[in-house]
């Protein structure tokens, strides 16, 4: 299983870093993929990580205020938010997929976060 934690309520232009935790096996070997769901809308990847080669995919609206990256030691992959805005207001869910394919390629993922709430407001 993975758990998703360090959401929280945050203020406007503050950064935060979000950590997918995996359990019961090697989260390098897999996919992970980040996924945001605000109120009202659908759940949208904002961004993953490939295996093997670590390649990296970012959601168009959040690239270069989102970076996706592992901890291998800590089996673990973070998302780091930064310029933080009302509209990155949602649940974020990380996933992960076991494939031998860019991050891009995955279509069904084997493991789902419960997801962790990320609220910006001032």
């Amino acid at each position: 299983q993975v758990v998703d934690s360090g959401g929280g309520l945050v203020q406007p232009g503050d950064s935060l870093r979000l950590s997918c935790a995996g359990t019961g096996f090697v989260m390098e070997w897999y996919a992970i993929g980040w996924f945001r769901q605000a109120p009202g809308k659908e759940r949208e990847e904002v961004a993953c990580i490939s295996p093997i080669d670590d390649y990296t995919h970012y959601l168009d609206s959040v690239e270069g205020r989102f970076t996706i990256s592992r901890d291998n030691p800590k089996n673990s992959v973070n998302l780091l938010i930064t310029s933080l805005n009302a509209e990155d207001t949602g649940v974020y869910y990380c996933a992960a997929a076991r494939v031998q394919a860019r991050c891009t390629m995955v279509l069904d993922w084997d493991y789902w976060g419960q997801g962790t709430q990320v609220t910006v407001s001032s």
